[in-house]
Parts: C-alpha cells; structure tokens; sequence
C-alpha cells in the first residue's frame, strides 16, 4: 500500500494537472492559487515542461491558448479579478476551440474583495463571463483527493470537447490540507484531442462532424489552417454568412449542451426517501453532509444533491431528484448564484436560498437551523 500523504488542495490540482499530461503553464500570482504556479515552477522544467511568469492574466490567456495551438496541454491559475481579465480571450479559446484549462480558485468580490478567505463567487461568471452564446464546461471539487481526479477529468473534457474548461475550486478546498488517497501506481485514463485519421484527405479544422467536434492538428505540424475570432465558416475563414454563422454558433453550444449525460457529474445521499433536499457543492457541500448526519439522527428525512459538474447545469436530473420534494434548499458562499438555476427547474417545488458572503463558512448548525425553519 502507498503511504498515506497529508497534501494542499491548490498542490492536488497541480499533481492532477501534471497526471492529465498538462506540459505548459503560464500564469501571474495570485492568492489563493498561487501554490499551484509554485509547483508547476518546480516541477514543469524537470520533465521537460514550459513554465512562464507573465507579466498579468491576459498575457497568461494568451499564452495558453497559443500552446494549445501547437499540441501542448495546457493551464494557467487564477482567482476572481485574473479571471475577470481572462474572459475576453476565454470566449477567443470557446470561438477557436482550443482545448486547455484555467483554474479559479475563488475568493469574495467584486473587485479585490476578499483575498484570503473562501467564496463561491464565481459560479456565474464561469458561465456568463465572456460574451456571446456558448457553452462552458465548470467542474467544482469538495475535497483534495476530488481535487485531483477532477483536475483529471477537467483536462480530459477539454481534450475530447475542443473547448476550455474552468475549474472552480473555493479558497477552502484549495488551502485545505487532508488525507490525500491516491495510490503512487495509480495510472489515469487520459483522453487527447482527436486527430486526422486520413493525412491524405483535406484538412477542415472546423468541419461539421457527426459528434460535432471536429479533428485537430497543431499548428507546425505540416498542415496549415486559419484561426480567427470572428465568426468563420468551417475552414476557419471569417464569413458574416447568416446560415455559416448560425450552423457554427449553434454547433458549439451542442456538442457540450448535447452530451450533457457525459459531462455532467453529480453525487446524491438519501435523495429517496427525503422531504427535504440541500443542493451544494465545493466546501459548502461538506458542512451539508454534517447537517444531513444531524437532521437524520433527529428522525428530520433530508438527502444531498451534490453537485461536481455546476455547467453544463444538469436541468432534468436535477429537476427529477426535485420532483415530489416539500422543499429544497441551496446553501452557497455567494447571493444565490446556484439557487436562481435549482429555482429555474424545481417545477413548483419551493427553493430556499441560504448564502453567506461575509468571508466565513456556513456551518452546520445554519443549516439545521434553516431546514427546521422551513418545516
């Protein structure tokens, strides 16, 4: 058996970064996320990797989206205000559908906010932060060992969707240091981006394919194609065409909308039998199960709704587990970012919000509280 390690959160991404097969890092410092910078800087040069200071989150952008052009797997680290400046080139990386991933570990705004303690305050700019119609992918561990194997899967889904994924760790799970449970011979399942299977056939790096993502091949490769933010026609040029531009936005939105069964991931705990549902995720998730423990030694039915994936928002599972419910309540480190898309599908079950942004935890208690409210 391996021996048993006590690590960081921030630490398990790197380590699950580095065990996708991540080899380019670009990034600017940033508290609470810049032990993961930290590591890769230690790390990536002895393995042949690229690390880059930058001189600020744009730039990181920028760089990232360039390594992923030329095959590197690539990621940058960010909290709140770096990932209000990466959002212009987020949509340019949606646009081109450059594969990598940019890591939020949250803390509390707007603005400089809350530099050191835990939020959940970006949940929606993960979704809505870039303009245009788009689908994201936005994955939210609970706990370091989740840490890693959703770092894991976060690259996988980007290399099998052509698409950036966000990853959104709280200051909390990030800072955390637990029991880290993965074996020292434990071999991931990786997943690459799909290349030309015929070299002789012409290259259309934005071809209509039948599962909507089309092949790639990296820029220096020997084949050459345009890459463009503005709206182009399947060979990557710009076109203002209204049926080239419709087939095109719409293609992107559904080849992440439409495979929502694979991407989303979420965990349930006495959903069955429960009167009263808690939806949560990250670190808020964490003090839910404690509350659940509670509520269920005093004979109170309460299940959990955990949710892993938060985009693509899983609307009919979640609306199933809802279903027939007396009430659902959303505790989450914001003002109910979460809360507003339980509410969109509960179908006439009755959403409670339970937020807190004054930097601290909800606790347990709160929450025992809230749900005895309710009834």
């Amino acid at each position: 058996m391996s021996k048993v390690k006590l690590i960081q959160g921030n630490v398990a991404c790197a380590l699950g970064a580095l065990a996708a097969g991540a080899d380019f890092y670009a990034g600017y410092p940033i508290t609470p996320s810049t032990e993961i910078a930290e590591f890769m800087a230690s790390r990536l040069p002895k393995i042949g990797g690229h690390f880059i200071q930058m001189e600020d989150e744009i730039a990181s952008m920028g760089a990232i989206i360039g390594a992923s052009a030329v095959g590197h797997k690539a990621f940058t680290a960010t909290s709140g205000p770096g990932f209000s400046l990466m959002q212009e080139l987020l949509g340019y990386a949606v646009i081109t559908e450059l594969p990598l991933v940019v890591v939020d570990v949250m803390r509390a705004g707007p603005s400089t906010g809350l530099p050191t303690l835990p939020s959940q305050s970006d949940v929606q700019q993960a979704r809505w932060g870039t303009h245009g119609d788009h689908a994201i992918i936005a994955i939210s561990p609970a706990s370091v060992t989740e840490t890693y194997f959703e770092t894991i899967r976060a690259f996988n889904l980007a290399e099998k969707y052509r698409t950036p994924v966000v990853l959104l760790i709280d200051e909390k799970i990030g800072h955390l240091r637990e029991r880290f449970d993965v074996p020292d011979d434990f071999v991931p399942k990786i997943i690459n981006r799909k290349t030309v299977v015929d070299k002789k056939a012409q290259y259309v790096p934005y071809e209509n394919t039948a599962d909507l993502v089309p092949p790639f091949v990296p820029l220096g490769q020997g084949v050459h194609w345009h890459i463009t933010g503005l709206t182009h026609d399947e060979k990557g040029f710009y076109s203002s065409n209204p049926q080239v531009v419709d087939k095109s936005i719409r293609r992107l939105s559904a080849k992440i909308e439409d495979n929502k069964k694979d991407i989303c991931k979420l965990e349930t705990v006495f959903t069955e039998d429960a009167d009263i549902l808690l939806v949560a995720y990250g670190s808020v998730s964490r003090t839910a199960q404690e509350a659940l423990n509670q509520l269920r030694a005093e004979g109170i039915k309460v299940g959990l709704v955990r949710l892993i994936t938060l985009w693509p928002f899983a609307d009919e599972e979640i609306a199933k587990l809802l279903a027939g419910k007396k009430a659902v309540m959303v505790p989450e480190m914001n003002l109910g970012q979460i809360f507003k898309e339980v509410d969109r599908v509960a179908r006439g079950v009755k959403v409670f919000a339970q937020s807190r942004v004054d930097g601290d935890l909800i606790t347990p208690a709160e929450i025992v509280a809230k749900v005895k409210e309710v009834l």
